[in-house]
C-alpha cells in the first residue's frame, strides 16, 4: 500500500520552515496526490508558534491561490489545526485538525508537547510531582477535542508521551494511565472521526515511532475506529517521513485517504 497524501502540514506562516508553494511542489515531486494545508489556530494569548490574525489571513488567501494555480498537478485543501483553547470560523476551511496543546491552571497555560522540563514543572507546580495525574488532566483535555473544536480529525491523540516513548516521566501501563487514555477515547469514538496516525515527532528527532501507540491504536481499532496517515510536516523535505514504516506497523488497521473522506462529504 501507498499513501500519498497528508492533511497534517506547517509552514512558515506559523513554525514551519517552508512556505505554502514550497510545500507544494515537495508534495508534486514526492508523487502526492493530495496536499492538506493545517497552520496553527490563533490563540488570545501569545504562544509564540501559532498564526497570527493578520498572518491568518494571508495564509487563507495564499493556500486558495495555489489551489488554482496547481489544479490539475495536485489537489490542495485548506484547513488549520484547531487547538481547544482558540477559537476559528470553521465555515472558512475545508477541513480543521482538533488538538490540544496546553494545559491551562488559575489563568495560566502550561505547553505539553515544549520540553520534558515544561511538563515536570507543570507537574510539580500543581500535582505534587505526579506525571500520572499531569497524564489525567491532559486525557481529560483531549477527551474534549470534539466537543469544543467540531474538529474533522483527531491530532496526536497522545502528544502527552512526546518525551515519554520509553517510559522516561510515567508509565503508561499504569492502570491510571490506561483508564484516562481509553475514557478520552470512548469520548471520542462515537462522532466517527478519523485518528491521526502521526509521524510527526520522528521528522523532528523526538521520538521513533508515531503517535498513537500501538495500544492504542489496537484500542480504537477494537472500538470500529479508523486513521489516516500525516507526517505533521514542518519541513517540506520531510513530507513522507516514516510513511512506509508506518504502514508496515499500523497495516491491521483500517488506515484510509482523508482526502476521500472530503470528496465523499461534498457529494452529500
Amino acid at each position: 500500500m501507498s499513501y500519498k497524501e497528508s492533511f497534517h502540514t506547517h509552514t512558515k506562516y506559523c513554525d514551519g520552515k517552508n512556505t505554502p508553494e514550497e510545500m507544494v511542489l515537495s508534495a508534486i515531486s514526492k508523487g502526492f496526490t493530495a496536499l492538506g494545508f493545517s497552520g496553527h489556530s490563533n490563540f488570545d494569548f501569545d504562544c509564540g508558534w501559532c498564526m497570527s490574525k493578520e498572518g491568518t489571513a494571508d495564509y487563507i488567501k495564499e493556500v486558495n491561490s495555489l489551489k488554482e494555480k496547481y489544479a490539475g498537478k495536485i489537489n490542495i485543501y485548506l484547513g488549520t489545526e484547531h487547538d481547544v483553547l482558540s477559537s476559528i470560523d470553521k465555515a472558512v476551511y475545508d477541513y480543521t485538525l482538533g488538538a490540544v496543546h496546553y494545559l491551562s491552571f488559575d489563568g495560566e497555560h502550561f505547553d505539553v508537547d515544549a520540553s520534558a522540563r515544561c511538563q515536570l514543572d507543570t507537574a510539580n507546580r500543581f500535582f505534587g510531582g505526579s506525571m500520572q495525574s499531569y497524564a489525567e488532566a491532559y486525557f481529560e483535555q483531549a477527551g474534549s477535542i470534539l466537543e469544543r473544536t467540531d474538529a474533522d480529525i483527531i491530532a496526536h491523540f497522545d502528544l502527552v508521551t512526546k518525551f515519554n516513548e520509553h517510559g522516561e516521566l510515567f508509565d503508561t501501563g499504569e492502570r491510571r494511565y490506561i483508564s484516562a487514555c481509553t475514557d478520552a477515547l470512548d469520548r471520542l469514538l462515537p462522532y466517527g472521526r478519523p485518528f491521526e496516525i502521526n509521524t510527526g515527532a520522528i521528522a523532528r528527532g523526538k521520538r521513533e515511532t508515531p503517535y498513537p501507540s500501538l495500544e492504542i491504536a489496537r484500542y480504537i481499532h477494537s472500538k470500529g475506529g479508523f486513521f489516516i496517515l500525516t507526517s505533521d510536516c514542518h519541513n517540506a523535505d520531510m513530507l513522507d517521513c516514516f510513511f512506509d514504516d508506518a504502514l508496515e506497523m499500523y497495516g491491521g488497521f483500517n488506515i484510509v485517504s482523508f482526502e476521500e473522506i472530503i470528496k465523499n462529504n461534498q457529494t452529500q
